[in-house]
Formats: structure tokens, sequence, C-alpha cells
């Protein structure tokens, strides 16, 4: 089966563009440059981390599961009783139009159906632990439209192995909590960890929400026909153990030719030690204000970090600059070596695909894939050293930075790992 059958290239926008969704195989893109990646497939399937995809797994994902490519992120559209998504699954009601284009660093899904318009950017914007989705809904017909949207995302109780392994304590152990817009996923943060995650609308107010899944999709329904989305009204459910999710659920009035967006953001965040809680409301607490242990436990969480990030992206203007950002940083990536040759597909490759691909190996080596779960591997002592060949012309002060982690690594006997865990820095025998 010809890769024609389903995309083509786009050298002017260094683009890959993708015009039927059921490829061969999910194809998938890259998130990230930094220390916040994710992986993208062309219907947006895949996950996110912070730095070790195995320690620090924000969302889940079934490598194995059936059907193929199940989970992500993604946007159900209710419009007149059809229910569909602009990236076709995972309900895959057809479409009158689909294109995925998978760019530097970003994916660009749009679908229609029944004249109204779907189109999401996803990226990682620069010096940021956060993934920042773009959703346009475009009326093109000539009547009012009444569209009900709900989004999902499924929380990873953090170590993706342990996440798929010890259910009898991952079905006790998640919390989330609700604030506004923002839905946060703070597993074990009060008990042993200084990490959580959250899930925000930042420019517009929610009508619902959902953050436990059986709630949200059935006890026996899959992705595909969730109960919330077929029935058309959330549950506000709040999880408390089982298996957390974030879902927002908003009712847009759209007129003839309106455009309106909607901008979510997935976002991870670190506190010091002597920083997990707010010291407002611990003087609150201390001063009786704070009279159930519910309440208590619910405000203590400092949301600082979280709040200044949802501040930062509660503007198209601001997300559009971040975007404009990104693009600029691959024009210049792009620009320190360029070959020209009478063969536009050596060019394409040596030019654009080719050193993506080892900027992308830069930032995860082979620990992380659709083939590679980003649970065993981690990265490569030996791989990870070859792979600067590839890039230290791009970031020669980051390829110096890789050669000293690596260094780093190595054991007193002068032995090494043979791969080590990213956020650990250790590994197997």
């Amino acid at each position: 089966m010809s890769s024609k059958s389903f995309g083509h290239f786009d050298d002017a926008c260094r683009e890959y563009v993708i015009t039927n969704p059921a490829t061969p195989f999910p194809w998938i893109n890259y998130l990230g440059n930094e220390d916040f990646f994710g992986l993208i497939s062309n219907t947006a399937g895949g996950y996110d981390f912070y730095k070790d995809a195995k320690f620090r797994r924000i969302t889940r994902y079934r490598y194995n599961g059936v059907p193929m490519d199940a989970g992500g992120r993604y946007f159900y559209i209710s419009d007149a009783g059809t229910v569909w998504n602009p990236g076709w699954k995972p309900c895959k009601t057809p479409l009158d139009t689909y294109e995925c284009r998978h760019g530097m660093n970003y994916t660009r899904i749009t679908g229609s159906k029944n004249g109204l318009e779907a189109s999401v950017l996803f990226f990682v914007p620069i010096h940021t632990w956060a993934e920042v989705q773009k959703l346009t809904l475009t009326n093109q017909t000539s009547d009012v439209k009444h569209v009900k949207l709900f989004s999902l995302a499924e929380w990873c109780l953090w170590n993706a192995a342990t996440d798929m392994e010890n259910f009898q304590r991952n079905w006790s152990t998640g919390e989330v909590e609700i604030e506004g817009g923002t839905i946060y996923h703070k597993t074990e943060y009060k008990e042993r960890r200084n990490h959580y995650a959250f899930y925000a609308l930042t420019n517009a107010s929610v009508d619902g929400f959902d953050t436990d899944r059986e709630s949200f999709i059935g006890l026996y329904n899959g992705f595909d026909a969730p109960q919330c989305v077929m029935e058309g009204k959330p549950r506000n459910s709040v999880a408390h153990g089982w298996s957390p999710i974030a879902s927002h659920y908003v009712e847009v009035d759209l007129l003839p030719g309106e455009k309106k967006d909607f901008i979510f953001v997935l976002g991870y965040v670190e506190n010091k030690q002597e920083e997990k809680f707010s010291q407002e409301d611990i003087k609150r607490k201390r001063m009786g204000e704070l009279i159930s242990s519910q309440d208590s436990d619910v405000t203590l969480v400092n949301k600082q970090k979280a709040h200044e990030v949802i501040t930062r992206f509660s503007s198209v203007e601001n997300v559009d600059a971040a975007f404009n950002e990104l693009r600029q940083m691959w024009d210049s990536l792009l620009s320190k070596f360029i070959l020209k040759s009478d063969d536009e597909r050596l060019n394409r490759m040596v030019n654009i695909w080719n050193q993506y691909q080892c900027m992308v190996t830069f930032n995860m080596s082979r620990s992380a894939s659709f083939f590679e779960s980003g649970i065993g591997r981690g990265m490569g002592f030996r791989d990870s050293n070859q792979d600067i060949v590839g890039f230290v012309h791009q970031i020669p002060g980051r390829a110096r930075q890789r050669i000293l982690d690596i260094a780093a690594t190595q054991l007193p006997d002068g032995g090494c790992y043979h791969q080590y865990q990213p956020l650990t820095k250790r590994g197997n025998n």
C-alpha cells in the first residue's frame, strides 16, 4: 500500500500532510524539545511526560490495546445528534474532510462534519512544562449551530510500569481536584510526591466536568462511545481512587460563519519540599478558617506555578506568539546547515526531516516512541553518545551537556549502564 494514498510532503511549511486518517499504522509526531514531551498520532493518540517516560508519565496510553492507537487527547463534538472527533478516532464517524499536519514539534489536526469545522493545534511552547491545545470551531453554514464539546485526557498515575501492574494500589490512590476550568491530578501529592498535573480550559468558562473514568465513559463502553457524550451531558463526577480523568464540558453557540477559539493547557508542576503547600492556606487553617478535613486537603496544595502557566496562555494572542516563537526556533536550527542540490527529495530529507529526527533523537534517544513504551529501555549509554554527531551543529551547548550527563552515569570501575532512566540517571547493569 503506497504512502501516496495517505498524504504528502509540504516542503514550504516543513510539514507532512496526512489526508486519510486510517493510515497503515499510526503515524506519529513528537512534541517538546526541553523537559516536557509528547507523542501524538495522526488521530491525536499518544501521551505526555516530563523528562522521563517511565517515572513521570502524565497521561495513560495502551501500546498493545485493541483497537490500535487507543487513548490520547480527544475532543468530542455533539452537533444535532451527530457525535464526531476532528481526528476521526475514537468515534470513527465518517468525516466530510480530514487533514493532519505534522510539523516541527507541532501537529495540527482538522476535521469537518455537517458544515462545522474543528481544527486543533497541539504544541509544547519553549521553556514550558505544558502542552497547549488550541481548538478552533468554525460554523461554515448559514444556520446557527448549538454544539456540545467534551474534552478528555486520562491520567497515568506517574510510574508507567506500576500504573499497569499494581491495580489494588492504583484503584485506591487516584485523587483529583476541580478549580473552575482547571482539573488537577494530585495522586499521592500529599503523601510522598512533590509534583502534580493539571488540565485547564483557560479562555472560557465550563458548563460541567468529569474526573471519574467510569462515570464519563460507562462501565462497558469504550472511548468511541462515552456515555456522557452520547447522552449529551456531564456527570460532574469527582474521582476518589479508581481511574481519574479530566474532561471539560462546554456548550457553544455559533452564528453563521462565526469562529471561536478554545485554549486547553495540559501541564506539570514541581514544588520544592518546603513549598508543597500554600502558606496562606496554612495560616488560614491555623486560624480555624478551614474547618473540615476536606477543605484543608483541597486548598493546601500550592498552585502558584499552575496559575502562572494558565494565566500566561489565557489569550489567543499569547498562544499564537508562543507558537511563532517555536517556529522561529526551528527556522534558526535548520538554517545552520543547508544542502542545495538538483534533487528536491534529497534537499527535503537533509534540510528538514533528517535534522528534525536528529533533534528528536537528542530529546528522547530511543526511550519513548510508538514502538518503545518508555518503561524499560531508557537512554542508551553508547547510542546517546553516538547520536551527538547528528545534532552537534544545531545545539553545541546542549550537546556538551549531554556528554557530561552521560559521563556522570559511568561507574567507578569504568563500566556503565547499558541504558539509564533520564530522571534517576540509573539503569540496568
